[in-house]
């Protein structure tokens, strides 16, 4: 790869640009996929970019007689790969009557997004994006010896240390990408179980927040590709004494963000109570495995919600508790969520929904 890293750093004398346009695939909720066109010049609005297609039949959307999928832009982050004034380009797929394809999960949100009712509380997300780095040639964590078990869990939480924090430099990497890619990463630490990391997404507004954890998501995929790791997104990567991994999401709306609005939180806290299955279906596969009442996670068949309680369902900060304003913490998302379906049923529970 040295050999090459001349080639691809060139400076192009060119007005031209290369678009990488990622998608969501059909193989499994985690299955981003990319591909790059070269445009004529600097774009700066979804809107203005091109629509393209894409075999649907090989990535499990449609079928080889009628294969064809059109992608439609809907959002821009800069290129740290290639930089310059290359660009990423969150898109959602469609038929070539422009519908939305089953697995086209943005297309809804947008709907309720949209909605008068949300758009007048402008909700606000933060999602905690936990993920797991593991050795390439044996699927086991990073820093874990092969076939073996490190230490306990203890040591290793926002630790420091070669026989600690293992993966760091991905993670750094990932931390000043996506800073570079515009995205609205808050911040990054290391987990409870060692090989295991999160990055913090947010305060994003509305449809924003499945936009921007897709893309750092694509991101962390290509540093760790590049630095030949395999990014898990597995709710419990290890069976037994471990922690398992989470997408926890924080949110609020102006209601909830004023003065007094402590009690609008409380309402909304019981409208997911009211919900809880529903949202539980909708919360990532493999849940179950994490959501045990151990290792920081409620039990899944159980709803709950408490102040400082990182072993309940929805968690209040001890600050928004004494303010008497703020958010709330939805800790029940798996890691394998999907950012569009998880905020916009959290806000069209909240919000639109009258029980």
């Amino acid at each position: 790869m040295s050999l090459l890293s001349h080639l691809i750093n060139l400076n192009v004398p060119t007005e031209k640009i290369i678009a990488e346009y990622i998608w969501i695939g059909g193989s499994s909720g985690m299955d981003l996929r990319s591909k790059a066109r070269t445009l004529p010049g600097h774009v700066d609005d979804p809107s203005k970019l091109p629509t393209w297609n894409y075999d649907g039949s090989s990535t499990n959307q449609a079928l080889g007689e009628d294969s064809e999928v059109i992608l439609y832009p809907q959002a821009i982050c800069k290129d740290p790969f290639r930089r310059g004034n290359n660009i990423l380009v969150m898109c959602d797929s469609r038929t070539p009557k422009g519908e939305p394809i089953p697995s086209n999960t943005r297309h809804n949100a947008a709907k309720i997004f949209t909605h008068s009712d949300v758009v007048a509380e402008e909700p606000w997300f933060g999602i905690e994006q936990e993920y797991t780095l593991l050795q390439k040639d044996v699927n086991w964590p990073l820093g874990w010896p092969i076939g073996g078990y490190p230490r306990p869990q203890g040591p290793y939480y926002c630790g420091t240390g070669a026989d600690k924090a293992f993966g760091r430099d991905i993670v750094d990497a990932h931390y000043k990408a996506c800073l570079y890619a515009g995205i609205n990463i808050s911040g990054v630490n290391g987990e409870v179980m060692p090989g295991q990391w999160e990055f913090q997404v947010g305060p994003c507004v509305g449809i924003s927040a499945g936009d921007q954890v897709w893309v750092a998501r694509y991101i962390l995929e290509r540093i760790t590709e590049m630095a030949g790791v395999v990014l898990s997104f597995d709710p419990k990567p290890v069976p037994g004494d471990w922690n398992g991994a989470g997408a926890h999401v924080n949110y609020s709306t102006k209601t909830m963000r004023a003065d007094e609005g402590y009690q609008d939180i409380k309402k909304a806290i019981e409208k997911l109570g009211k919900r809880h299955k529903e949202h539980i279906v909708a919360y990532g596969e493999g849940n179950e495995r994490r959501l045990t009442g151990k290792h920081e996670t409620a039990d899944m068949s159980i709803f709950s919600w408490g102040v400082a309680n990182r072993g309940a369902s929805v968690r209040v900060g001890r600050e928004t508790e004494k303010a008497k304003k703020g958010y709330f913490e939805d800790r029940r998302p798996s890691s394998n969520m999907d950012p569009y379906v998880v905020t916009s049923m959290i806000a069209e529970t909240t919000i639109i929904w009258k029980p």
